[in-house]
């Protein structure tokens, strides 16, 4: 019987030997490792990947007891997560913003909208599969509002339309009268569907907690009264509820930022010869630096007191953005990625806009990495570098817990074990500048 056991060990051992053996194995050489478990580096390590996963972390003056297909000279590099987009919204073509996410770091996104003409279940099904070069993806359904809910009984009818379809939240823009949401969220519950998306301003804020997650600290500031938005004190009790119903909240200040920037014409300017700009369709860049945008034509936006009003709504919403976090209410970066805010690129200022609202550099990275993976139910399989999750990884130029803009430093990306170096992202990058030539 012993004989037969060891025979069977040895089988086992000859079989995951080969495993290793058919794929590429990739080792990270003395690299800072940022695991972002805690708010620390691990200098001068190994990192070894195969079959998609970080198999070793170790120092580099370990002796190496694998075979090597890939080196990458790591030294004085920093090896971050992958980051998560927890706010996209597909605006044109989906392999090409999918290729400009990646380029960025973001190895996982969640969609916001399903609009007319977009299938983002195929989208889903075709980023699992590995037939296109995507982030791992998550989506929600059509893009609701009031008049999707003409009566009551609309509520089991979307419902079962989005169990149906396999998405994965379903998203509400807009207010909705008290009977509906309430049956709305009691339909979802008994589906186990995840309810996400904008507040419900014309409710006391405790109905807007009941759903998953709030897209846009914006929100904040239009349940709450005028006299409310001006108490410290009211303030600090409404973050605690917040915290007290486990809602998460993505704050979204750089979309609300980009307002001014359309509507105020020097700012606009600048804005209309931002160099990445090359990276969006003509036909569309062309459309939102001219007047015909709402952002441009609207006194309510354009008039020098509505600009000096959204600086002081801006500032407000970095202030609330820091009471939620000094609270304890789980913040993720999510840039809601629309008009000339570029899917990728807007990342890496929606994090420098949290941490300009107070958050430690680590802190405002653990929005795009660590808080992202526990709200997707990923946590054990990714949002910080440790053996046995996925290879999704970024190599950074410089330190991003000595200055969060360093995220922006790429060298090189990890996706689903696949690396891609400088080289290979800007080869990315080109491929989409070409295509919207």
């Amino acid at each position: 019987m012993r004989t037969l056991k060891n025979c069977l060990l040895l089988f086992v051992l000859m079989l995951c030997s080969v495993a290793i053996g058919q794929t590429k194995i990739i080792s990270f050489e003395n690299v800072n490792v940022v695991p972002m478990n805690t708010d620390t580096i691990l200098p001068n390590q190994r990192v070894i990947i195969a079959n998609n996963k970080i198999l070793k972390i170790e120092p580099v003056s370990k002796k190496i007891t694998y075979h090597i297909d890939v080196t990458i000279k790591a030294s004085d590099k920093y090896l971050i997560p992958g980051l998560a987009e927890t706010h996209y919204h597909l605006q044109n073509n989906i392999e090409n913003e999918f290729k400009l996410l990646i380029a960025n770091g973001i190895t996982s996104a969640r969609n916001m909208a399903e609009y007319n003409g977009q299938d983002h279940i195929k989208i889903k099904e075709q980023a699992k599969s590995n037939a296109i070069l995507s982030p791992h993806y998550y989506t929600t359904g059509p893009y609701l509002k009031r008049n999707n809910f003409k009566h009551i009984d609309s509520v089991d009818v979307i419902v079962q339309y989005h169990k149906k379809r396999g998405y994965d939240y379903l998203k509400i823009a807009d207010n909705l009268p008290k009977d509906i949401y309430l049956k709305l969220l009691e339909t979802a519950h008994k589906e186990n569907l995840k309810i996400v998306g904008h507040g419900q301003r014309e409710l006391p804020l405790e109905y807007s907690l009941r759903i998953k997650s709030i897209a846009h600290v914006e929100e904040f500031m239009n349940i709450f009264t005028k006299e409310e938005r001006e108490s410290t004190s009211y303030l600090k009790r409404a973050a605690k509820e917040i915290k007290t119903s486990g809602v998460y909240v993505s704050p979204t200040l750089g979309i609300f930022e980009m307002i001014s920037k359309y509507a105020d014409k020097d700012k606009s300017e600048l804005l209309n010869n931002d160099k990445n700009i090359k990276y969006l369709p003509k036909h569309y860049s062309d459309y939102w630096k001219s007047d015909k945008t709402n952002y441009r034509k609207n006194s309510w936006f354009t008039d020098k007191e509505s600009l000096i009003r959204l600086e002081k709504e801006l500032a407000w919403q970095k202030k609330f953005t820091l009471l939620l976090h000094q609270q304890g209410v789980p913040l993720m970066a999510g840039s809601d990625t629309y008009g000339l805010f570029l899917p990728g690129f807007s990342l890496h200022h929606e994090l420098e806009l949290i941490h300009n609202s107070g958050l430690s550099n680590y802190e405002t990275l653990k929005t795009a990495t660590v808080v992202p993976a526990r709200y997707f139910n990923s946590i054990s399989q990714s949002g910080t570098v440790s053996e046995g999750k996925l290879a999704d990884l970024v190599l950074l130029e410089k330190n991003p817990l000595e200055n969060i803009s360093n995220t922006k430093t790429i060298l090189g990306v990890v996706i689903k074990g696949e690396w891609f170096d400088r080289e290979k992202l800007d080869k990315l990058l080109l491929e989409v500048e070409n295509l919207n030539k």
